[in-house]
């Protein structure tokens, strides 16, 4: 191919530069999925019904080439018809002939990976099993294994844990099992129930959007802290959310089981009428300064026929340029605070700080979510099925756990930290190099313009010795 010339110089392009790869930081990846044991445990989650003679791909392989696609950027199956024949992404998901030249049928020599068709027989497993599909998930074990390797995955020390609940719309591709429409969203969508702690994903539950916003959570938050006080005894747990966990059941759960929460409250004519006086006040500082200005009232408060009992309001008089902005929060953190068992202050009590530190910080989770969806496509639930949508949802929620696990054990403490999934897929994982396979080595040769080669270094490093243990 022929391009403009370059002052006296032709320009010439062929595909003749051998095996080449665009995606090098598979192989930090691959350090990540064998420290955590990833794809190993979460291939015991699956039954395997296939001739063992005639596997040529086990369901680990299967599944880590799924997720090193999606944290690589390729949602989509059809990408792996090219994908199958990369020969680092092979090395990433663990075969041994990287280059698929032993393969048993003389069409797929070349190609070391399984097929798109493979991989949907697979995901459609979830709902279907017959003889073309013969590797069964076991739903309850992957949601039960998502959990505790997200657990495994927060600091040994933590002496306070923030449980950040939400749901969020995921839109239909068409006339989908479970079909119904979301006033709220003006669309026909799931209504998926994430929850977080921190950065870390513990839970992903797809949705029909035919319910409450909070429906399910109680019994998630059971199954949560059932697995944490299994590693953090004593550790005090905090549940965030929104106006639409405010459900008498779930909050009398919490104050039942030592459990405190900080959610949202729906204002209505009773509570804003609590505000009268405390917005009066922040209207005359307003009308003064010219600034917005801000008053905090807390309350006893009970609804009228949906509580069991009244409960600790705390309540925000606002007034900015575009008028009154009056919000409340429910929370049973009291006044002192909470407390470590030497006596020393773990967390504020006041209702200042409850509400802007404690409260706004929910909006992250929303933020991780964006994360999980712009990012690793989690909204690609596109199957017909509930089932293996529920599946797709899972595998990006494992995706999101191995790049956060890489930014918070490889990343930490440079300038790509807090960077999003995305901006670390762009910058350390799409490494141009060239590989070259011979029976001693797999030699990989990355691009000598790589601009970011000593924070790959250290990533590196830093990440050897997590694939080491």
């Amino acid at each position: 191919m022929l391009f403009q010339d370059l002052g006296a110089r032709k320009v010439v392009a062929d595909f003749g530069g051998g095996m080449l790869s665009s995606d090098s930081g598979a192989l930090l990846l691959r350090q990540i999925d064998q420290g955590l044991g990833l794809s190993r445990t979460l291939a015991q989650c699956f039954e395997d019904r296939r001739n063992p003679d005639l596997v040529e791909h086990s369901v680990q392989e299967l599944l880590a080439q799924r997720l090193q696609g999606l944290a690589l950027g390729y949602e989509d199956l059809n990408d792996h018809a090219q994908l199958r024949r990369d020969p680092l992404l092979a090395v990433a998901v663990g075969k041994l002939d990287p280059l698929g030249l032993n393969r048993r049928e003389e069409k797929d020599k070349g190609f070391a990976l399984a097929s798109p068709a493979t991989l949907n027989r697979l995901e459609l497993s979830a709902k279907f099993s017959d003889r073309y599909r013969k590797i069964s998930p076991r739903p309850e074990e992957i949601g039960q294994t998502l959990l505790e390797m997200g657990v495994r995955c927060l600091p040994k020390d933590s002496e306070v844990l923030v449980l950040d609940f939400d749901a969020t719309d995921d839109p239909l591709h068409g006339r989908q099992e479970g079909r119904f429409f979301h006033g709220y969203y003006d669309n026909y969508c799931y209504l998926p129930l994430f929850c977080f702690c921190g950065d870390v994903v513990l839970w992903a539950e797809l949705r029909t959007s035919d319910r409450d916003g909070s429906d399910g959570t109680l019994e998630a938050l059971q199954a949560i802290v059932a697995a944490l006080r299994k590693r953090f005894a004593d550790a005090k747990i905090i549940v965030r959310g929104d106006s639409a966990f405010a459900r008498d059941a779930l909050l009398s759960w919490c104050e039942s089981n030592a459990i405190y929460y900080c959610v949202g409250l729906a204002r209505n004519a009773r509570l804003e009428e609590k505000l009268d006086q405390a917005m009066a006040k922040a209207s005359e500082r307003h009308c003064l300064s010219g600034a917005p200005t801000r008053e905090f009232v807390e309350f006893e408060y009970q609804t009228l026929k949906s509580w069991t009992r009244s409960r600790r309001v705390i309540g925000k008089a606002e007034i900015t340029g575009q008028g009154r902005n009056p919000r409340f929060i429910l929370s049973n953190l009291g006044n002192e605070g909470l407390l470590a068992e030497d006596g020393s202050k773990l967390l504020e009590g006041d209702r200042q700080w409850i509400y802007e530190e404690l409260y706004c910080e929910r909006g992250n989770a929303e933020n991780r979510i964006k994360q999980m969806t712009l990012d690793l496509q989690c909204d690609r639930t596109s199957t017909h099925w509930i089932a293996s949508n529920q599946l797709r949802l899972w595998l990006s929620a494992f995706a999101y756990l191995l790049l956060e696990r890489l930014r918070a054990l490889g990343l930490r403490g440079t300038e790509m930290e807090r960077a999003s999934m995305g901006t670390i897929r762009l910058r350390i994982l799409k490494v141009a190099a060239q590989v070259t396979v011979s029976v001693r080595r797999v030699y990989v040769r990355l691009c000598s313009a790589f601009p970011l080669q000593e924070l790959f270094r250290t990533c590196q490093q830093r990440l050897e010795s997590v694939a080491a243990g």
